[in-house]
């Protein structure tokens, strides 16, 4: 039997006898608290979404089915040792206990009945659900994607075009966190002090869900994944703490893949010549809609995941060679160890089972040891151009190189996706720009934090990382009135994106401008063709958030640098009038019910005016050239003191609770805007108690 706390915002703190009833009362309790929330990734797992939602589903399905993502679930529950078989499992039976109680009756479920007319009820939890949602959360979160845009661009421009797009000091990152690390010589307490926070989508209800796990065998705070149990990203056991970035290591290779049709399957073209296609065959059943009838194909390498275009006399597609795949392993294995970590070398040792994405983490301990690690599955590809899509007929695959060494840090160390300075753990292709790691760097230096509770200036930071690079993009001389008023605007400005500057709102403006010019200029127009992948990859495949990612380095091209001066003049000019950088940039939060005909999705009161930009300290990206409206960015913001667990602080974009009417659904919306975590509360006698797990 457990038993729930719950502080001053909801957040469950769970107290149980060992790991197993914990287990099972962390999956009660996320089904009570988030049952809408799982019940839509552990249906994107299996690729039925469209089954609850309807024809706004059929694309994702598509992907989850060709991608296999819920047998390479199964397959990994399967090859789990039993102890961690055991507490995934625990944890599985824990949702389906909560979801009969409770998270069944979410008024998402009945909003959906009304606009449908039906009623679907829902199916129990199988014991490898669990994986399959840890599945989802970094199925498309790796570096692929990329990897087939970079494939467009050299099937419509040109292999000479890459580089023009890809990373460096100009661009704005299109993913990213940031991570820091203080050894214990530079805090009061003389302990460690790790802090951070992730950069993803902005998903209503949020991603990550703050809990507490205690038995007589640990006592961990930490984030978790709605519908996975522990805390595999950011925790702290009381004596030792981790947190992670992600390293944007080429960790899935790409093959292009010759296909031709045999009998009722397929054969694919590899080194030694033709062979055969495993194919499953499905029907996608559509809530309202028509039937949608799939085939999976996967060949020696692994699944395609595209589309299968004509080429030919034969087919043409792209497999994708995925580690949790090819070892049947989605790095669960790290679940347990992480809550038994005791030291930062504990922590590092649980890592060493992770898989995909590769990430960099930061631990520490009470013993002062502070350490630096990349840890998960990268196949050994030494040189930079095979990062690149392989050839199915020439390339063979890669064998998955070895862990390397965790670093010590001795004063400070950053992460933040920046291009490594160790070669041997750069294993990208391209990289967010250095800003957001020099920036942190610079003002870990400048402020001197001391405790957790000096790092809102850190975390709240909006210096904007790119506008120098446009800045110097400023033209001199004669200009038109409304023009030369922008430009004059823009020169004596700070490069700081606060909600209240009319300087950043110019600034976006202009560069809006600039992007949709670019993105129309006659020299990208191949860019425009459909790329041919599949829906799955449009928001890779986008023009103008990868013109804006690169804008800078794209105005120097030679096939523009012609007409740059009058697309620079142009969209000053229809900058001269923008207002300030919060009226347009303001929180967009995205529900899966947003596109669903006949309903109406939460998250119309979250639209607040935010300070910070894509590429700023404090990250709240949009899509230059599209929308200000900001989709990305903080989604988690937590410090770790290693001498005082209730000298940390955490918080969420929203709140606890995945329930619209909760009081808990977005009681942490004002302090995430204002970029001011809250204390963390440890002590039992200051929660308040729930119900004990299994009680109605």
């Amino acid at each position: 039997m457990a038993e729930v706390h719950r502080d001053h915002l909801g957040i469950p703190h769970i107290r149980a006898t060992d790991a197993r009833d914990l287990a099972a009362a962390q999956g009660e309790v996320t089904a009570r608290d988030r049952g809408w929330q799982i019940e839509v990734d552990r249906l994107r797992s299996s690729g039925r979404l469209s089954e609850l939602i309807g024809e706004t589903g059929v694309v994702w399905d598509v992907f989850a089915r060709r991608a296999r993502l819920d047998d390479t679930a199964r397959r990994a529950f399967a090859r789990l040792d039993d102890a961690t078989r055991t507490f995934v499992g625990d944890y599985a039976g824990g949702v389906r206990r909560g979801m009969d109680a409770v998270g069944q009756h979410a008024a998402e479920f009945r909003t959906l009945d009304e606009a449908f007319g039906d009623s679907r009820p829902l199916t129990p939890w199988e014991d490898h659900d669990p994986l399959g949602v840890l599945h989802v959360a970094h199925a498309l979160f790796s570096s692929f994607p990329n990897v087939l845009w970079r494939e467009h661009i050299a099937a419509t421009l040109g292999d000479d075009w890459i580089d023009v797009f890809a990373g460096g000091d100009e661009t704005t990152p299109m993913a990213g966190s940031n991570a820091w690390a203080l050894h214990g010589s530079r805090t009061e307490s003389g302990m460690p002090l790790l802090a951070g926070d992730p950069h993803r989508i902005f998903e209503l209800p949020g991603v990550y869900q703050q809990i507490r796990l205690a038995c007589d065998e640990f006592d961990v705070i930490g984030f978790a994944f709605p519908g996975v149990p522990g805390v595999p990203h950011f925790g702290h056991t009381g004596s030792a703490a981790w947190g992670i970035t992600n390293a944007i290591a080429h960790s899935v290779d790409v093959f292009q893949e010759r296909l031709r049709a045999r009998g009722d399957g397929y054969e694919a073209f590899g080194i030694e010549g033709w062979e055969p296609v495993d194919v499953q065959r499905s029907v996608i059943r559509v809530r309202g809609g028509v039937e949608v009838e799939i085939e999976a194909l996967e060949t020696a390498r692994g699944c395609i995941v595209t589309d299968v275009q004509p080429n030919g006399d034969e087919l043409r597609a792209w497999s994708i060679r995925h580690p949790a795949r090819t070892n049947g392993d989605l790095g669960a294995g790290a679940l347990l160890p992480l809550l038994r970590a005791r030291t930062a070398g504990d922590v590092v040792a649980a890592f060493a089972s992770w898989v995909d994405p590769v990430n960099r983490v930061l631990a520490a301990d009470r013993e002062g040891t502070v350490l630096s690690a990349t840890v998960g599955t990268v196949p050994q590809r030494g040189r930079r151009e095979r990062r690149r899509v392989l050839d199915a007929s020439a390339a063979a695959v890669a064998p998955y190189r070895a862990p390397v060494p965790a670093v010590p840090v001795t004063d400070v160390a950053v992460d933040a996706n920046e291009r490594p300075s160790s070669e041997d753990i750069d294993l990208g292709w391209a990289y967010p720009s250095g800003h957001r790691a020099e920036r942190i760097a610079r003002l870990l230096d400048e402020v001197r934090p001391r405790r957790a509770t000096d790092l809102p200036e850190i975390w709240g930071d909006d210096v904007s990382g790119s506008a120098s690079a446009l800045l110097a993009l400023l033209p001199s001389g004669e200009l038109p009135a409304p023009a030369a008023a922008a430009r004059d605007l823009l020169a004596g400005w700070d490069g700081r994106m606060d909600a209240g500057s009319r300087e950043a709102g110019v600034l976006a403006a202009w560069r809006n401008a600039l992007v949709q010019a670019v993105s129309t200029h006659p020299a990208l127009a191949a860019l425009h063709a459909p790329h041919g992948f599949g829906a799955v990859f449009d928001p890779w495949m986008g023009i103008e958030g990868q013109v804006a990612a690169a804008l800078p380095r794209l105005m120097r091209h030679p096939l523009l640098r012609t007409d740059a001066g009058e697309m620079i003049e142009a969209a000053l000019g229809q900058a001269a009038g923008a207002s300030s950088w919060g009226a347009s940039h303001r929180m967009l939060p995205l529900h899966v019910l947003a596109d669903v005909p006949r309903v109406t999705a939460p998250g119309a009161g979250f639209d607040a005016g935010l300070s910070g930009d894509g590429d700023a300290v404090r990250c709240t990206g949009s899509t230059p050239g599209l929308t200000d409206r900001s989709w990305r960015g903080s989604v988690a913001r937590w410090a770790w003191d290693l001498a005082d667990r209730e000298a940390s602080l955490w918080s969420v974009p929203f709140g606890a609770s995945g329930d619209p009417d909760s009081p808990h659904f977005a009681d942490q919306f004002s302090g995430w805007v204002d970029a001011r975590p809250v204390p963390v509360v440890t002590d039992w006698h200051r929660l308040t108690v729930d119900r004990p797990t299994g009680a109605p």
